[in-house]
């Protein structure tokens, strides 16, 4: 669990500077239409989608405080990587904290892939579960994707301001109907918002917000508003589908450890509820190691550049830890359904045959 923040460093420096140097080349060459734009566009596309997989890998371990040695370290970090994924970091990183601390319990998950029950899916009309498999169709990733990363996280900053100046006004007349004076600073001190679990996370969230906007305008006055949005929006789809999709494979797969309260196991939750994606060496290293998902769930303050040493000294401890190659994710997806009688998952297109 021994962070190096020389390691820490030079991971985000070999990250950062190329995804950079890949933006820029992409801007440039998409905005004539020529042999060359054609050739390499595609190139650099995949290119900036991979550097974003590690940026948002290091974002993640920046979450557990993990990447570097301190906690503020680690901090400024995440709020650096998540301007470059347009995500608030605090309240993604608070959401990821409760999935580690109950993950094999689908009881207690929340987020972009929970699942309901197959008693509460049997008792729907037929329109209600063909809209819950729609849903959770793989190329709703892409729109999905795109709404999680960068659509959601605004949405709820608006809502809590509407919410807090509604309320300020509310509790401002009712103050000076009684002869008070309405204290603006205490109420925001003491005001409790329905979108964010703690202060902190408006805070994040709203600094992020500017951050990313300032960018937004920036980039788009230097190329052209259309010519950003368009590359932009592809992209980001595009790279928040596939952080969804690992996720969902890692903990979604034939044989999972599915508990509900009762009994429920930590330990079982990382050895049983995590797969150990079989992938190339290159991929490993776009995804910093995250395809060793088990080891990262055992224990979340392992930094990425230790997980390979991790799991193979201790192969014999991991036996029972399910593999899954690269052909074999797409099974996966029809996962959708929890059986909390029989503790597995289970897909929603067997059921007419049964």
């Amino acid at each position: 669990m021994e962070s190096d923040d020389g390691v820490a460093a030079w991971q985000i420096f070999n990250t950062i500077i190329p995804l950079i140097l890949c933006s820029i080349a992409i801007c440039n060459l998409t905005g004539n239409l020529t042999l060359e734009s054609v050739v390499l566009t595609p190139l650099l596309f995949a290119l900036i989608i991979l550097f974003l997989s590690r940026s948002f890998s290091l974002m993640h371990d920046c979450g557990h405080h993990s990447l570097f040695r301190s906690k503020t370290s680690n901090r400024i970090a995440a709020f650096a990587l998540s301007l470059v994924h347009a995500m608030p970091h605090h309240p993604w990183s608070r959401g990821h904290a409760f999935h580690h601390k109950h993950n094999g319990n689908w009881n207690r998950y929340r987020g972009p892939s929970a699942l309901t029950t197959l008693r509460e899916y049997k008792t729907r009309n037929i329109y209600s579960q063909f809209i819950y498999q729609f849903l959770r169709h793989p190329l709703m990733l892409l729109p999905g994707g795109f709404y999680y990363l960068v659509v959601k996280p605004r949405a709820a900053l608006l809502l809590g301001l509407i919410e807090l100046i509604y309320k300020a006004v509310a509790n401002g007349l009712r103050e000076l109907s009684k002869g008070k004076i309405f204290n603006i600073y205490s109420f925001i001190s003491n005001h409790k918002s329905s979108f964010f679990y703690t202060k902190e996370e408006g805070y994040d969230t709203l600094a992020n917000s500017i951050c990313v906007a300032l960018a937004w305008y920036w980039i788009g006055s230097a190329i052209g508003h259309w010519h950003f949005w368009i590359l932009y929006s592809s992209i980001m789809s595009v790279s928040a589908s596939i952080m969804i999709a690992v996720f969902f494979v890692q903990h979604n797969f034939p044989g999972s450890y599915a508990s509900g309260d009762e009994d429920w196991s930590y330990f079982k939750g990382a050895i049983e509820g995590s797969s150990f994606l079989i992938m190339p060496r290159v991929l490993n290293w776009f995804t910093a190691d995250i395809a060793y998902h088990h080891v990262h769930h055992l224990s979340e303050r392992i930094p990425n550049y230790r997980l390979r040493k991790c799991h193979e000294d201790n192969l014999n401890q991991f036996i029972s830890v399910k593999r899954l190659q690269l052909h074999q994710l797409w099974n996966c997806f029809s996962l959708i359904l929890w059986d909390h009688e029989s503790c597995q998952l289970v897909s929603a297109n067997r059921l007419g045959h049964n």
